[in-house]
């Protein structure tokens, strides 16, 4: 920042007195996105970004997901490439999302070239816990950009469902004539992820200018970013990174995992005893015999360990193998325009556009679900309580030996276990969108008219490694070698990492199975609209009008793999059935689909033009829209927006907005099947029970309960279902309505003209917006619905959401005389997607546009962008803040609490308070000298604690770019430029955070370096 203050300061004064009087002044292209009017000054009244061809080229983006985060009105990107979820439930691959605002993914609407683009076809849970879909940013075409344009205010009246927060509109490049092509190379510095660009562009007018085609091609190769390149990502032990912090002993900094290749097991059915012990076995591991603990030698060089304790040393690391922070990426864009003019009057256009990606990533191995109990039969040829003679007749060389068991065997169960001799999960994600248009636009007596049919279509399919429980249980039964085998332990070497002693090729190969997820979702689309900038005259100047109307057709489909879905089952040896999967809970299939229809209106009205000459009103204008839909799936909407700009005299504006919105549920939101999601909870109703049988001393207890000593039904109580893995199932609900919305903003823009014209043209904007939102989609959620379900039982009745198994005679004695009806154990908590929450939030958005053109020194620019948060407030939902009131009342014991996020969430998770961008360009003949810098706030981790309760604060990050470039005017040279740049100048690494780094808002690497050739014919 000092450097490029300083060359441009240097630089403004050394031309102060020598710019020339008739420079030729610098006319913008007309920012159309916030109006329909074709030629309206309309936009004067709403806050727009424009990032131009300069400043795209100052951020380095080589992605979409590049781009959007270079923009500080933005919050944090929860899709996105470096997010690599143990399963398919959630986006993976090639993804970047879009928050404007940070009011949540799907409040902002992404436009084409004016029109609207499919959003991608894979959901993820958001932080109210229910589906949510988005524009994939890494489907925009980086290279192929002419600007990207950010209307920073609601715009649902315009432009309809999810401009809740504003629209970002992508302008391609069009009207080209002649040919560049470019390649680039770059790396992230220190580590071994490498990108590969190239791109072209080009086109050419034929039949005498009637008509002209553009095409550009843009292709990207990065390769795979790995843990084990930085400090901060190679172990899943973040403890010493936070060393000397007072958090380094934060137990959830540390994320080894507990299942091993060094399983748990469970005996069952008959009396199981090692050698020389009294009591019976009721679990054991195995372990290196080498670690304190054993009971019994297993050979090998392993032993078994009596108890469910696993040694921390044998948790395994799977950051230290080295799997993916980054998947490694091959990405294509492809996009044609063209247009032809049929006559003075007609013009006809087009669009065609195709992209994909496809995505490699390794993930840490394949481990079991606590849910699933899978059985270790007596056959199985390694099974140390197995049988004592094989089915041949051979003595059994695996049983142990002094071993109190069975003749025939003890069956065993699998309790917890990772399958590393399987490697590392391979993850293949291959995103495809499609995209056609083609219309008509032309002028009919004033009338600018354009109608089109559009038709796009993504799709994602997510293939990853998995095995198969019906295949395992099978062999597992095995009394041959060829038998899958638990019990060989990992690496003696490295016991917290893979596995040294692999079950054979034919177990492993007859285990191993492919989960595939299929998504889909189109758009087909239709609109007509016309517009007239002059409909009539009024005392101040023209009345402008656009109108118009649309109908479109949206689908989505989930295809869950057969194993997972319900098709192909596995059937435990309790007669519970599951899906077929190990690591994977049943998932349905989800598809629906809707047709909207909509019209809309929108006035651009002038009340006092300037020759009117009214003190301090030198202009004043209005936009005045209006715009309903019908959906097919819940019914009509309507909302109105209003917009003012005033001038107090040429050069000083006042703006302001008000507007109504909304967002509909999406589809998956309405039509999704039940999904089963398990999580711990207690049982609070059970535990006032026992609270006042006197089997516990106060709710207090039943964080870790303790029996009261001489309690007469202490046999009666199972301390096992008081807090406990509870099954969520949530789902769809046809009966959801949109989140309403009401945005107003303020704000003023200067255009000083009292500045000598030796120093620049300056535009300064502030903008003050406040957003209110209510009826946000969310979940109940479980631990709520128990707590509901307590409160209802004190009271005589009980909540039918939480549902229960039939009271056992054990029950029955617990409740006796405790004046409540008996309750069964909970089987699990149906909850249903609502709408919930509402939520506030406010703001100030700061921007300065300086430019000083046609020097001896060159041409001048720098641009800056500023986003404050001032709040960000989530209320509870009605049915939490009753359960709160209750509390208060005295009805809810004080131990109690809420599950969800409420309160004021400023510099929570991923909303810093202030974040900043920074942009400069300096052309000189051929030189060309391009300068960004960027500043996210810090945020805090209320998950990462210290002793005092007090939350780690995620500091603040500044970062700057800068390239060079030269180019060629003439000789054999001419029209090649060389650019070399460096994104993150002084190598500052993400600020610290629980998982290393926080991926929602910063980039997991450090100084990238980079270099590119362009050719122009």
């Amino acid at each position: 920042m000092l450097a490029t203050t300083a060359l441009f300061g240097a630089a403004t004064g050394a031309v102060a007195q020598e710019a020339a009087e008739d420079q030729a002044t610098q006319v913008d292209e007309i920012v159309v996105v916030g109006s329909q009017i074709r030629g309206a000054k309309v936009t004067a009244a709403l806050p727009v970004s424009v990032v131009n061809e300069e400043q795209i080229l100052a951020t380095a983006a080589t992605s979409g997901d590049d781009l959007i985060r270079s923009i500080p009105q933005m919050g944090d990107v929860t899709f996105n490439s470096a997010y690599l979820p143990a399963s398919s439930n959630s986006a993976r691959g090639d993804t970047g999302s879009v928050n404007l605002r940070g009011l949540g993914i799907g409040n902002t609407l992404v436009l084409l070239n004016g029109r609207r683009v499919v959003g991608h076809p894979t959901s993820q849970a958001n932080e109210h816990l229910v589906p949510v879909l988005t524009y994939n940013t890494n489907a925009i075409p980086v290279t192929g950009l002419k600007r990207l344009e950010v209307l920073r205010d609601g715009a649902a009246a315009i432009y309809g469902a999810d401009a809740v927060a504003g629209v970002i509109n992508t302008v391609l490049r069009d009207d080209l004539n002649g040919l560049t092509v470019s390649a680039q190379y770059g790396g992230a510095e220190g580590t071994g992820m490498r990108e590969t660009n190239f791109s072209a562009y080009g086109g050419r007018d034929f039949h005498d200018g009637r008509g002209n085609l553009s095409a550009f091609l843009n292709y990207d190769h990065r390769t795979e970013l790995s843990t084990t390149d930085q400090d901060y990502t190679a172990s899943l032990d973040k403890r010493p990174l936070f060393a000397g912090t007072g958090f380094e002993s934060a137990t959830n900094l540390n994320s080894r995992s507990s299942l091993t290749s060094w399983g748990l097991f469970r005996p069952t059915g008959g009396t199981v005893r090692l050698p020389g012990a009294t009591s019976n076995l009721t679990a054991f591991s195995t372990q290196p015999s080498t670690f304190s603990g054993c009971n019994a030698a297993l050979g090998n060089g392993l032993c078994l360990k009596s108890g469910t304790a696993i040694d921390q040393r044998l948790y395994s690391d799977s950051a230290a193998l080295g799997v993916s922070v980054m998947p490694k990426v091959e990405r294509l864009n492809v996009f044609l325009n063209g247009k032809y003019r049929l006559n003075d009057s007609v013009e006809a256009f087009g669009e065609l556009g195709y992209y994909q990606a496809e995505t490699t990533a390794w993930q840490a191995p394949i481990s079991t679900l606590s849910s699933i109990v899978l059985t270790i039969p007596k056959t199985n040829f390694y099974n140390p309580f197995g049988a004592t003679t094989l089915p041949g007749g051979a003595i059994n060389p695996n049983r142990l030996p002094g071993v109190t068991a069975p003749a025939g065997g003890v069956d065993l169960l699998l309790s917890g276990y990772r399958f590393d001799d399987l490697g590392p999960i391979e993850v293949n994600v291959t995103n495809k969108q499609y995209r056609a248009l083609g219309g008509l636009r032309g002028e009919f007596a004033g009338w600018d008219w354009e109608s089109a049919l559009l038709y796009s279509e993504a799709s994602a399919e997510d293939i990853s490694d998995n095995v198969s429980t019906t295949a395992l249980q099978k062999q597992l039964a095995l009394s041959t070698a060829d038998a899958y085998n638990p019990f060989n332990g990992g690496d003696l070497n490295n016991p917290a990492f893979g596995d040294g002693t692999p079950s054979s090729k034919a177990a492993l190969d007859a285990i191993r199975q492919k989960l595939r997820r299929y998504t889909e979702t189109t758009l087909a689309l239709w609109d007509f609209k016309v517009s007239r900038p002059d409909l009539f005259a009024l005392p101040a100047g023209d009345l402008g009008m656009a109108a118009g109307v649309e109908a479109r057709h949206e689908s989505q489909l989930d295809d869950r793999d057969a194993r997972i879905d319900g098709t192909i089952t596995f059937t435990d040896a309790s007669g519970a059935v599951y899906g077929d999967l190990i690591n994977s809970s049943m998932n349905p299939d989800t598809e629906g689909d809707r047709t909207v229809y909509s019209a809309y209106a929108e006035l651009a009205v002038p009340i006092i033009s300037p020759e009117m000459n009214i003190p301090f009103v030198h202009n004043l204008e209005a936009q005045i829209a209006g715009r309903y839909e019908h959906y097919s799936d819940f019914g009509d909407i309507a909302k109105p927006k209003v917009a003012v700009a005033w001038d107090l005299a040429e050069g000083v504006r006042l703006r302001g907005s008000w507007a109504q919105g909304f967002r509909a549920p999406n589809l998956e939101q309405i039509n999704a099947s039940i999904v089963t999601r398990s999580n711990s909870s207690t049982d609070w109703a059970y535990c006032e029970a026992l609270t006042r049988r006197g089997a516990i001393t106060g709710l207090n207890r039943c964080v870790s309960p303790t029996i009261t000593p001489g309690f007469s039904d202490a046999a009666s109580v199972n301390t096992a279902r008081i807090r406990r893995n509870v099954a969520e199932q949530r789902a769809g609900n046809p009966d959801l309505k949109p989140e309403e919305s009401e945005t107003v903003s303020f704000g003023t823009v200067i255009q000083p003209d009292f500045t000598p014209a030796e120093l620049g043209d300056f535009t300064i904007t502030i903008d003050w917006w406040n957003v209110k939102q209510e009826g946000m989609v969310g979940v109940f959620r479980g631990q709520n619905a128990l707590t509901l379900d307590y409160l209802l039982r004190k009271q005589g009745s009980f909540n039918p959401n939480v549902v229960r198994a039939a009271p056992t005679a054990e029950d029955m004695a617990i409740f006796a005389g405790t004046g409540m009806q008996a309750a069964g154990e909970i089987l699990y908590v149906k909850d249903l997607y609502d709408n919930l929450q509402p939520q506030e939030v406010q703001g100030i958005d700061l921007g300065v546009m300086w430019s000083l053109r046609g020097t001896r020194y060159g041409d001048f620019s720098a641009n800056l962008n500023v986003s404050h948060l001032l709040r960000y407030y989530l209320d509870p939902s009605p049915a939490v803040q009753a359960l709160m009131d209750a509390k208060a009342k005295g009805e809810i014991d004080p131990v109690v609490a809420f599950s969800g996020s409420a309160g004021d969430l400023i510099r929570s998770g991923g909303r810093p308070e202030w974040k900043w961008s920074g942009s400069a360009t300096w052309r000189y003949q051929n030189i060309t000298v391009g300068a960004y810098t960027a500043y996210i706030g810090s945020v805090e981790q209320d998950n990462l604690t210290n002793s005092a309760g007090e939350a780690w604060t995620v500091d603040s990050q500044i970062t700057g770019n800068l390239y060079g470039e030269y180019e060629w005017n003439d000789g054999g040279l001419a029209g090649t430029a060389v650019r070399v740049g460096v994104r993150n100048l002084t190598d500052e690494a993400p600020p610290l955070a629980l998982d290393g780094y926080l991926g929602t808002v910063h980039q997991p690497y450090g100084r990238y370096w980079y270099a590119s050739i362009r050719k122009s014919f």
